[in-house]
């Protein structure tokens, strides 16, 4: 029992980084591209996992002799680098909590972000801390400021200065699984950007899940395409390889950039969004590119196009596998689909109207479908759980589900269901569960369109039109008030552009026989062409439909 409980008081998921220095020292920890070679070829930054160990214990020391104490926020504003992990472990180590906000949401939302979170301290690169410091500014009594790269009149720390500052054999602070390990920003793509707090116990048990679920072996080597799965990689005895890409612009990613590290570093694994995906495959498509090394590729962010999969799974190796895991930012992983299953049955039904298949729940995770409630849901008690193959609002329960907002806090009774000392978190999805017990998505709760007939779901109804040989992806979207709106089907052309008059009319009607050929979207009247339909900041996918509907609105 002693054992069990000194266990229990001590979880800092920056300590298996440490283990993996103690098993395997030399091995490549991390890389970041670095110039190149007289031959022409890619040159590479590298850090062991010994030296990436003895980094963050420089900076987590460092940062504490400039006053930094355990639960202290620290804004990070740091680009995909071997400095952003060794800062993120070294926080870790230090008992600090550091706030991850996507600097994509904009500059004001950006700065209410910050307000409601109040950071004690920035570390982040000039342009940041030149706003930071503006005379009678928001955050001009930020206390630990930490500049990459250089520093100007702001004053504060540099990099290299607080590396001077520290020591290494740094010996983390013994936080417990309860203890606040970060403050991680929603994307706002689908309402309020609001900050998520992660303990220590989550991210340790996001690690094993992930680990186990997927088989992933020390000695692996990964190429993420967004920044925070290389934090994972690192604590798994995985390497971590960088690739030259701007990660905040997923849909224009040069694919060969992304090749280029896969090959130079015959990467097993690689991490990116359905919009990375679908440049990659295409570029490997094209040109009879194999990626003979991949054996594990991994998308989330939304579910990927079936073309995008097929593709992806030709172009990697014959035993390799696409798998697409389902969570959100404030519960995740939940579920899992690999391509084999989706080309091989899955998608068939999805084509019919069904629903896009997530997979099946990670072993933690605990899920239910309930029936679909506005408005806060105070206690498990008040709940309906739907029935198999009926469709109902998604929630879940386990270790690597997230308790609480940190700001907006007033979302919480809209997200949260209280279950005895344990909460439901309401994915915002709606869906329904299978006999095999898989999820089927059909789209967000908010975007479901409301007619006076009933509710009519994007994800089923999206599927007819997207059959059609000229359509790239189509969205639902409702256009009047709720309870009345009319359903309006805006589709995007995979040439790009909306044809002229005549081409455009034969378009509609073909799109009109589409929806009279299925009941879910047999009262659709309206089809309307968008050039390129409005997606998410963040992994330039997500559909946003609240700002097509405004659109449509000034259109019927």
């Amino acid at each position: 029992m002693a054992t069990a409980i000194a266990s229990a008081q001590s979880v800092n998921v920056a300590r298996r980084l440490s283990e993996t220095a103690r098993r395997m020292p030399g091995a490549v920890g991390i890389a970041e591209p670095c110039g190149w070679r007289p031959d022409g070829r890619r040159d590479y930054r590298r850090l062991t996992f010994r030296e990436l160990d003895e980094d963050t214990d420089r900076l987590a020391s460092g940062l504490v002799q400039m006053g930094a104490a355990p639960g202290t926020r620290l804004a990070m504003f740091v680009p995909p680098s071997i400095d952003f992990v060794s800062l993120v472990f070294a926080t870790l180590k230090a008992g600090l909590v550091p706030i991850l906000i996507d600097p994509r949401i904009g500059p004001r939302t950006t700065l209410d972000c910050l307000d409601e979170v109040k950071p004690d301290g920035f570390i982040a690169v000039p342009l940041v801390h030149a706003l930071r410091a503006v005379p009678g500014g928001r955050f001009v009594g930020s206390r630990i400021n930490v500049t990459v790269g250089r520093r100007l009149w702001w004053g504060g720390e540099t990099m290299a200065g607080l590396r001077r500052r520290g020591q290494t054999l740094f010996e983390p602070v013994p936080t417990t699984a309860e203890d606040p390990a970060a403050i991680i920003f929603t994307s706002g793509s689908t309402g309020p950007a609001k900050g998520v707090l992660f303990r220590h116990g989550t991210f340790d048990r996001q690690v094993t899940e992930i680990q186990e679920f997927y088989g992933i072996q020390s000695g692996e080597i990964d190429v993420p395409c967004f920044p925070l799965f290389g934090l994972f990689n690192a604590a798994m005895g995985v390497t971590t390889v960088i690739p030259d890409i701007d990660a905040s612009r997923p849909a224009r990613v040069d694919p060969k950039r992304v090749i280029e590290a896969i090959e130079d570093w015959q990467a097993t694994q690689s991490y990116g969004s359905p919009a990375v995906w679908d440049r990659v495959g295409r570029y490997c498509e094209g040109r009879g590119v194999r990626l003979s090394s991949l054996r594990r590729v991994l998308s989330a962010g939304a579910p990927v196009r079936i073309e995008v999969v097929r593709r992806m799974q030709n172009c990697i190796h014959p035993s390799g596998e696409m798998h697409t895991p389902y969570g959100a930012t404030e519960a995740l992983p939940i579920a899992s689909v690999g391509a084999n299953e989706v080309l091989n049955e899955t998608s068939r039904r999805t084509d019919a109207g069904s629903g896009v298949c997530v997979g099946r729940r990670f072993p933690g995770i605990e899920w239910k479908i309930i029936q679909i409630v506005d408005g806060p849901i105070r206690s498990i008690a008040e709940t309906i759980e739907m029935p198999e193959g009926e469709i109902g609002e998604l929630i879940v329960r386990g270790p690597v589900v997230t308790d609480r907002y940190v700001t907006r806090i007033e979302a919480n009774a809209l997200a949260k269901i209280a279950d005895g000392e344990t909460v439901w978190h309401r994915m915002g999805d709606v869906g329904y569960l299978d006999s095999q017990g898989r999820f089927w998505f059909c789209g967000r709760l908010s975007q479901t369109v409301i007619t006076a007939a009933g509710p009519m779901y994007t994800s089923p109804c999206e599927a007819i039109f997207n059959r059609h040989p000229e359509v790239r992806r189509s969205a639902l979207v409702g256009v009047g008030p709720r309870g009345e709106q009319r359903p309006v089907i805006v589709v995007e052309l995979v040439r790009g552009r909306v044809p002229r008059r005549a081409a455009r009319m034969k378009l509609t009607d073909e799109l009109r026989s589409l929806a009279l050929s299925n009941p879910l979207t047999a009262d659709i009247r309206h089809f309307l062409i968008h050039r390129l339909l409005p997606v998410d900041l963040r992994h330039n996918v997500k559909i946003s439909r609240e700002k097509l509907a405004v659109w449509a609105a000034r259109r019927i």
